[in-house]
């Protein structure tokens, strides 16, 4: 017998009682940012910060100070020019959206990422918050081919992120909550794109792609093969409009 507070312990009754307690679970700083912020979010933030390092990192090969602008081979060879798309250079449609100018132009766009981005992955959940800023991205890029320079060049996870923004109108047209303060963000930042450097066509477009995503997404509820087949048909749509004057292509 073992002494207790109150008289004495049976050693295997005590053995027996620790044995159908739960132990608590040792919980990583990664796996609490994860539930805090979401997984998907910070590994889209994760992915935006490795291409920028390795940017930065070609920027000095071309004596290009990386702490004011991400100027540099390796950024050439990432930017979304509808001619080279038209080209065959695929690739620029996936890796633009994920490049940028700057790293003022990085931080902007991650904060807004992490803020929108955490938000939408709690409510819409992994796969559905994935494909709308996909789908955003990819909507980007078909206003450029479509309406922009031909020859420009544009870089920047901001189409992916107004997709994110247009999606968040739609949750909260869903559960009939107010607009106003989301409308005058919008607002204000579609202001911003006016500025020179700064790509109004790449927003429009994602906007309206996450909209129309997060609608297709939202409404179609829980029956999944409308959902998909919804989806899909804008992907579709979208894919035809940026590379449907490939090289080739009738």
């Amino acid at each position: 017998m073992n002494p207790a507070a109150v008289g004495f312990q049976c050693p295997d009754d005590v053995r027996a009682g620790n044995a159908t307690v739960r132990q608590p679970r040792r919980t990583t700083g990664v796996r609490l940012a994860g539930r805090r912020w979401g997984v998907v979010t910070l590994t889209l933030i994760a992915l935006n910060v490795v291409i920028g390092l390795a940017t930065a990192v070609s920027a000095v090969t071309v004596d290009v100070d990386p702490l004011r602008s991400f100027d540099s081979p390796l950024q050439d060879e990432f930017v979304l020019a509808p001619f080279l798309v038209d080209l065959g250079e695929w690739w620029r449609v996936p890796t633009s959206a994920f490049t940028h100018v700057s790293p003022v132009h990085l931080l902007l766009n991650m904060f807004a990422l992490l803020l929108f981005g955490s938000e939408l992955e709690r409510q819409l959940g992994k796969a559905r918050y994935l494909t709308i800023y996909l789908v955003s991205a990819l909507g980007g890029a078909a206003a450029l081919q479509l309406f922009g320079s031909y020859f420009g060049g544009v870089v920047g996870a901001s189409a992916a992120i107004y997709g994110l923004m247009g999606a968040f109108g739609v949750v909260l047209v869903k559960q009939k909550q107010d607009l106003r303060g989301l409308l005058t963000l919008l607002a204000i930042n579609l202001v911003i794109s006016f500025l020179p450097g700064v790509s109004l066509l790449g927003h429009l477009g994602g906007l309206v792609a996450g909209a129309l995503t997060a609608t297709v997404l939202v409404f179609a509820g829980r029956r999944r093969p409308l959902a998909v087949a919804g989806v899909a048909v804008l992907v579709l749509v979208l894919l035809v409009l940026v590379f449907g004057r490939l090289r080739g292509v009738a």
